[in-house]
């Protein structure tokens, strides 16, 4: 017969020399939160004011059953089940771990897993969107017990999860950040007003921009008029240039005159999506000549802080291709136009 986790209530005057069976906080409304003892402290007779002015005139004395987990170690093995390849985890505090992000980087948090473990009662864990730009030292996700105890079975329940997501994924963790690879860029600037040097061109430096923000870089620049054949003409010369990604700026509209869709169809590419859910950036193209992605870039690229183009272009630096699919998510919780 298994034993039975014991809690046992004991005055402070009374607990020197017994150890904490839990984190216990410290609150200065407006200057700090944080951790005043550690599960495990021993009592020091100096300590008893201190557990008084934060309103304790009792501690708890864990005897922890076999079937039990204490709330900071059912985190640690949480953690430990969800973190993937780029991923760090923290000491537990006040029964919380959190995992972090070791580089700069794509997050890669699935979702169907984290909703699997938060099905379970009494677990609980908070994570970063997929496919969230993350930094060295960022905090990815962080998981919680809700009470002191848990059943075990409910830890090992994610970490049966978890198994079953690494043997389907190469052993990779279901929550890891991809690096960014370092792509060279062609850039081609449409539009005759541009190329006869009649308006200056304002693509370039923002696609440079955002390229470089990301470890990336522009290899090259080319301007053409709106004339299929010329862009099929300079798409070419990208592609034996043997550049990594191809970005045609321009001519998207649907204004007669706008012939970028028809010249990167008309040079063979295969058309991932023209048009996206998402505001603004709705007139962008994806499309994939080989292995090379080839983006049609809208005006709005030019003069909004945030478009598809910069949900998207994270993705082609951590080397994950663009499906139909991707792009059909993208309404849900796509609009940016118009936020305060």
């Amino acid at each position: 017969m298994s034993r039975t986790s014991v809690l046992r209530e004991v005055k402070v005057e009374e607990a020197v020399g017994l150890a904490l069976a839990h984190d216990l906080t410290r609150i200065v409304p407006g200057e700090f939160k944080g951790r005043l003892f550690r599960k495990g402290h021993v009592i020091r007779e100096e300590d008893i004011s201190e557990l008084k002015r934060i309103g304790k005139e009792h501690i708890y004395v864990l005897e922890l059953g076999e079937d039990d987990l204490h709330e900071n170690d059912a985190a640690i093995r949480m953690a430990r089940a969800a973190c993937g390849s780029n991923v760090t985890t923290t000491e537990p505090s006040e029964g919380k771990v959190m995992l972090k992000s070791a580089i700069r980087g794509l997050a890669r948090v699935d979702k169907s897993f984290v909703d699997e473990l938060n099905g379970i009662e009494q677990l609980a864990m908070a994570t970063l969107p997929t496919n969230t730009v993350v930094s060295p030292g960022q905090s990815l996700a962080g998981t919680r017990v809700i009470p002191l105890l848990v059943a075990k079975s409910k830890v090992e329940a994610v970490e049966r999860a978890a198994e079953r997501w690494r043997d389907a994924h190469m052993g990779e963790g279901p929550i890891s950040v991809t690096p960014f690879r370092t792509l060279h860029a062609g850039v081609i600037t449409t539009g005759s007003e541009v190329y006869n040097g009649l308006v200056e061109d304002k693509f370039g430096p923002v696609v440079r921009a955002k390229l470089e923000a990301l470890g990336s870089s522009v290899a090259e620049q080319r301007f053409c008029k709106d004339d299929s054949g010329d862009i099929v003409r300079e798409i070419d010369y990208f592609l034996a240039s043997g550049v990594d990604l191809i970005l045609v700026t321009g001519g998207m509209s649907v204004d007669p005159d706008d012939r970028t869709p028809g010249a990167i169809k008309q040079a063979g590419a295969r058309i991932v999506s023209h048009g996206t859910p998402m505001l603004p950036g709705s007139m962008l193209l994806v499309a994939y000549l080989g292995d090379v992605p080839i983006l049609g870039l809208p005006g709005s690229v030019m003069h909004d802080p945030f478009t598809v183009f910069d949900v998207l272009l994270p993705r082609l630096c951590a080397g994950i291709a663009i499906e139909r699919s991707d792009i059909t998510e993208l309404g849900y919780g796509g609009l940016f136009a118009d936020r305060g």
